[in-house]
């Protein structure tokens, strides 16, 4: 299979709706009894890998992706150099419900309405937690100070110079010439920054992320294979 085909396919299974997997269940169901009419053993033998085919969708798409683990597709250039577009990654739903997110966690969310103004549509996005509640964030000459501390972000290219656009939002950071005035994170939110700086539309933009939006983090990168392996 070319590697579009392959790509095709794992958008398709990453994507596919709870009623396509009820439809495709129903079909191997289906396929399953009309097999199990014959008695010979290439019928048996059929019968057996439908059964198999069959558990398999049930556990994979309707409990392991809904409550443990998502597939992600990198739909920008915002995590360069750490994720490219593209990429494709596997994300764990499961390991904050014992645990909070730590500063540097990579977290994929469902954005707020305003982090998409065009539409207001509340899409998945994926950046990187550097800010808890009670947390004050300033950005100095391009770099990122956390409660009086410079962050050691070494995931950063660190050739490329920080800068951010000015806006004027009311409660959000004020940002001038590559600085950000000290703001402090308010209680139930995050503050989830890009590792490209220069090109992420994120929490300097739209503001601290509600803690409930969070979906999960990002675990391992699946593909392309010379990319596989944990994300960092």
């Amino acid at each position: 299979m070319e590697t579009t085909g392959i790509n095709g396919l794992i958008d398709w299974l990453a994507n596919i709706s709870f009623w396509q997997v009820v439809g495709l269940s129903a079909v191997l169901f289906g396929v399953r009894m009309y097999l199990k009419q014959f008695k010979s053993d290439r019928a048996k033998s059929a019968t057996e890998t439908v059964d198999s085919a069959l558990i398999a969708v049930v556990l994979v798409f309707l409990v392991i992706r809904p409550f443990l683990i998502q597939t992600f597709f990198i739909p920008s250039g915002s995590m360069i150099p750490t994720l490219l577009e593209k990429d494709r990654i596997l994300v764990n739903k499961i390991s904050y419900r014992f645990g909070e997110p730590k500063i540097g966690d990579i977290v994929v969310f469902k954005a707020p309405p305003e982090a998409s103004p065009q539409d207001g549509k509340e899409r998945d996005f994926i950046k990187r937690l550097v800010g808890l509640p009670g947390d004050t964030l300033e950005v100095k000459d391009g770099a990122l100070w956390r409660n009086g501390k410079r962050l050691n972000e070494s995931y950063l290219n660190e050739k490329e110079i920080l800068y951010f656009d000015s806006h004027d939002q009311p409660g959000l950071p004020i940002v001038l010439d590559g600085n950000m005035l000290p703001f402090k994170v308010p209680k139930g939110t995050y503050f989830m920054m890009g590792d490209n700086r220069n090109n992420s539309h994120d929490s300097h933009a739209w503001g601290p992320l509600d803690q409930r939006r969070v979906i999960g983090r990002a675990m391992v990168r699946f593909w392309p294979p010379k990319r596989v392996g944990l994300i960092r």
